[in-house]
């Protein structure tokens, strides 16, 4: 049993519960322990550091430090969660005296960062520490037929903090051969789906999600997975929107890919989160559940 500290992140009480039940469930089958972060605070998100460099280092710092009390690494689902916490860590390690700032401003909770807590992704875990032939091990309903297309997403790879290659990442790819599924392989799996800018350029990231869709749709994916959950929200949340503007009718649904997992390891519909997606997958699910 591998332990580790886990950083849920704020989407996992939001708009991607299911990533965070999935996560836990998973978790179990596949001998990791997750001690959730006690205490912990949103770490910031991408967007708080363009407002205030150094208070947003401060605020990603205290779970920082909470986290090297445990002597754990930390790990978290969540790729805006992973950049933000990565950045902070990497920041303090080069800028001596912004560490000096940002433990100055942490001593008022009587915390200290030091430096010792390594930040990880999940994904990255499951791959390095777990290993996709262990998962494949535990597959007890092979996802045999099923066509997936991979969607990393922009941050766990961009720019420097990612474990896979920027262009051409395959971790996903490898996951979902290790439960059985057939990989699609279509051009825009690297592409950007709008992150966050769909609150201000609903219009341009509506676009940027068609690509995404159609590209998916038409090299044959049955469902598109991902990591990350704004890049799952967008897809799922947004694919009505999409087919309203642009006169399509896709119907793809958008999973986790610790739900994909589940589902092969022989986890239930409710064990997933799966009736929290939008886009319902139990069409394409129906013969694995």
């Amino acid at each position: 049993m591998k332990s580790y500290t886990y950083f849920p992140g704020c989407s996992s009480e939001a708009t991607a519960v299911g990533l965070d039940i999935s996560t836990k469930a998973i978790a179990e089958v596949l001998g990791m322990e997750l001690k959730e972060l006690e205490d912990w605070n949103c770490c910031g998100s991408t967007p708080y550091g363009s407002l205030d460099e150094t208070e947003s280092i401060v605020i990603a710092a205290r779970n920082l430090a909470l986290a090297e009390k445990t002597g754990l690494d930390l790990v978290t689902p969540c790729s805006s969660c992973f950049v933000t916490l990565n950045k902070a860590r990497i920041h303090m390690m080069e800028k001596p005296q912004l560490k000096e700032k940002v433990n100055a401003a942490l001593a008022a909770a009587n915390l200290e960062y030091k430096g010792t807590v390594k930040v990880r992704l999940l994904i990255e875990a499951l791959m390095s520490d777990i290993t996709t032939k262990q998962i494949s091990g535990k597959v007890k309903k092979p996802l045999k037929g099923l066509k997936v297309a991979p969607y990393t997403g922009c941050q766990e790879v961009r720019p420097r903090f990612g474990f896979d290659h920027p262009e051409n990442p395959v971790a996903l790819d490898d996951i979902v051969t290790a439960v059985g599924a057939d990989v699609v392989p279509y051009p825009s799996k690297c592409k950007c789906c709008g992150g966050s800018a769909v609150i201000a350029e609903e219009g341009l990231t509506l676009e940027l999600m068609y690509r995404l869709l159609d590209d998916a749709a038409k090299n044959g994916a049955e469902c598109i997975v991902t990591p990350c959950p704004l890049c799952q929200m967008n897809l799922d949340a947004y694919q009505g929107k999409v087919n309203a503007k642009y006169n399509t009718k896709f119907n793809l649904p958008v999973l986790f890919v610790t739900q994909l997992i589940g589902v092969a390891v022989g986890l239930k519909a409710d064990q997933l989160g799966l009736k929290k997606n939008i886009v319902s997958p139990n069409k394409v699910l129906a013969k694995y559940l």
